[in-house]
């Protein structure tokens, strides 16, 4: 285990501020109108918009899906969809208005080699039948007039720079045989061997491992000191805008409505919409209690919006906000607010309570003191004993899963998390026999599931036993409505020989569409539509409401809120509490996001290639991690408070600190309820730092 400090403690940001806008703006956004014309309609996308960035800066832009993030700064780089119109404003850069440029080879002059773009998804943004050094060495060759041999060494020092090894290999390798970490420091890499001014990045740690993320934000802002460059993050991870951001602003339907330093908008947020994604942090919220989720749904940008857009989820809305568009109010000369509750004649309201928690520098938990949980009269639900899982045979055999050992009792929450490709999935496939199991057995209410089982026996496993898929789109029959996709299931088991008949009817049969529709928190119209008419939340409310038709008692929940916003996030999360609560569920709850499974989770196993390293209820884990992976895995956790992000230390995990030549690890329960893997020498240590 090596340490390494990721951002010295005690940041100035007033300093920083002073430094910032000591000059003028680099680009120059103002009153930028952008339309789709979409079925003949017009959608008003981007709605007179400004914003200021500065040299050298990190400004973050963050809201929810839908907002204009994307794009807003698409704009800054010629990249807006056809169907799109840049309808009224200006953006300025370098005496040049971005916002009248037309010819496609004027944009090449500043596209890449001025600014530049880091796009969200490094698998589609890569060529995949170019191999990497090839991909890196074009945008060397046409942005730095490099050639041959002097290309090819540049392509290998940027490989380098961006933390890839073995450049030479690498660089004759293609887009598939990288991890996606490795793949979003390939994206980088192109990126920045253009040399740009600005690097617009636009959710580059989506869906990476806490980990991997802290790697990638450590190398932008790496590479963002070396070229002095200034940074636009784009993000809805607002533990990734407390790690790297100067500035922040907040868009909300196709406007930025808040805008200051960090330490502004996290500590003294003006408008409600930016206290609403403050306070639906799972960080912030208090185990057993509901997290604080916005209500209702973006306006429709088809429509004339009258008034403040957040006005109609807005539960402390003032009159005048239904009626009339505020203007941006000063709170600072670097904090401004698009609100009326900046106007002096308006009534004083307090911030919530939630976040306020942001500043107290003691909080190491979500205001959740450890309960240890009896499990002496617990009945074991689901009980997985040495599994083992592999794929392939001969010399490309891999073991995916291997000796994996835990029970899950009735009505809890348990929880898997790990990195990609530690087998987390594997295992909440392999136990409910979509993957077959190589070795060990899974037992359901005590009776074996594994292998060769009885058809009731299956059957009583399909009813009882659902899974949520990680992503929502490609989880759903896009061709198919929602009413089918719900009841698929009932639909494909209702004439199984020895399976119980749930309906009798078409029309007792939509009843138990609709109910389990109403249950998830969707409208009974929306049956009839079609998946891509959803958001994303909205997707995974579907995916859910198509497990709870079946009247399951477990349910694997696969990664199921990693791609959604924070405030979509919380709703998902609330819902899914709900139902345990209603429905007496039991989850078996995988993700990567250790601060979402501490805030759901009575227990948490943490895996490792593989294997399971340790094992604790949820607090107790968080208090006491005693294996050097798990400790590794706690301290790249984003924390929301920006002094406490940047004063934090990183951890490395060296599995070469294990030596098992002689001295074999066991699955050893050190402390009541409290699991480690390792061997006597390690156990000995874990116990005397429990004691301490």
């Amino acid at each position: 285990m090596s340490e390494t400090v990721m951002k010295t403690p005690g940041i100035d940001f007033d300093a920083r501020a002073k430094q910032i806008l000591s000059s003028a703006p680099i680009l120059s956004a103002t009153d930028v109108e952008v339309q789709f014309t979409l079925r003949g309609k017009k959608l008003n996308a981007i709605r007179r918009c400004s914003l200021d960035v500065y040299d050298g800066e990190t400004l973050a832009i963050v809201g929810e899906s839908g907002s204009g993030k994307s794009v807003f700064t698409k704009l800054f780089v010629g990249m807006l969809d056809k169907n799109g119109t840049i309808t009224n404003g200006s953006i300025m850069y370098d005496g040049k208005d971005l916002a009248q440029i037309k010819d496609e080879n004027e944009w090449r002059k500043i596209r890449g080699r001025k600014i530049a773009m880091v796009t969200q998804d490094p698998m589609t943004s890569l060529n995949p039948l170019k191999t990497i050094g090839r991909q890196i060495q074009e945008a060397i060759e046409v942005n730095q007039g490099l050639h041959g041999a002097e290309a090819k060494k540049e392509t290998l020092r940027m490989l380098e720079a961006v933390g890839i090894p073995d450049p030479e290999r690498r660089y004759k390798q293609y887009p598939h045989e990288f991890s996606g970490g490795m793949r979003q420091r390939v994206v980088i890499a192109i990126a920045v061997a253009c040399k740009p001014q600005i690097l617009i990045c636009d959710e580059p740690t989506t869906a990476l491992d806490v980990t991997i993320q802290a790697q990638i934000l450590d190398l932008i802002r790496r590479l963002q000191k070396e070229q002095g460059m200034t940074i636009i993050y784009i993000t809805h991870d607002l533990g990734v805008v407390a790690n790297v951001a100067d500035r922040v602003a907040v868009m909300y339907a196709g406007q930025i409505v808040e805008i200051g330093m960090i330490n502004e908008i996290f500590f003294d947020a003006r408008h409600p919409y930016a206290w609403a994604l403050l306070s639906a942090l799972p960080q912030l919220g208090v185990k057993g209690e509901k997290l604080p989720a916005i209500e209702g749904t973006p306006p429709n940008l088809f429509n004339v919006i009258h008034g403040d857009s957040f006005a109609p989820r807005n539960k402390r809305a003032l009159n005048i906000d239904f009626l009339e568009e505020p203007p941006m109010f000063d709170v600072s000369p670097t904090h401004q607010a698009k609100t009326w509750m900046l106007d002096p004649r308006a009534p004083h309201v307090e911030q919530p309570d939630t976040i306020r928690r942001l500043g107290d520098a003691h909080r190491n938990t979500a205001g959740y003191k450890a309960q240890p949980l009896d499990y002496s009269g617990r009945e074991p639900l689901v009980e997985v004993k040495n599994m083992e899982v592999t794929f392939g045979t001969g010399k490309k055999k891999f073991v995916a899963v291997n000796d994996v050992n835990f029970t899950i009792y009735r009505g809890e929450t348990f929880s898997l998390v790990g990195e990609s490709g530690s087998g987390k999935t594997t295992i909440g496939r392999a136990i409910v026999r979509i993957n077959p199991i190589t070795n060990g057995e899974v037992l359901y209410k005590g009776r074996r599931i594994s292998g060769k089982i009885s058809r009731e026996l299956d059957n009583e496993v399909i009813r009882n036993m659902q899974m949520i898929f990680q992503d929502p789109m490609a989880s759903l029959n896009e061709r198919a409505k929602v009413d089918y996709i719900i009841a698929e299931g009932l639909i494909n088991q209702h004439n199984k020989q020895g399976f119980k008949q749930d309906y009798k009817s078409k029309e007792e049969l939509s009843d138990r569409i609709q109910n389990a529709l109403e249950e998830v928190g969707l409208l009974p119209e929306f049956s009839s539509r079609f998946p891509h008419e959803f958001s994303g939340g909205q997707r995974q409310r579907i995916g859910i409401a198509r497990s709870l038709i079946m009247q399951p008692e477990f349910i694997v929940a696969d990664e199921p809120i990693s791609a959604l916003d924070v405030s979509i996030r919380a709703q998902v999360l609330n819902l899914l509490n709900d139902l345990k609560a209603k429905r007496g569920l039991t989850y078996l709850f995988i993700a990567h996001d250790l601060s979402v499974v501490r805030f759901i989770s009575d227990r948490i196993a943490v895996i490792h290639k593989g294997v399971i390293v340790e094992l604790a209820e949820s607090e107790e884990l968080f208090h006491h991690p005693l294996h050097p992976y798990t400790k590794a895995l706690l301290s790249a956790v984003p924390n929301p408070n920006p002094y406490l992000e940047r004063a934090k230390k990183l951890l490395v995990y060296d599995p070469s600190v294990h030596d098992y030549s002689v001295d074999k690890p066991v699955w050893s329960e050190i402390a009541p309820g409290h699991f480690v893997y390792g061997n006597e020498r390690e156990l000995d240590g874990y116990r005397k730092e429990l004691n301490q």
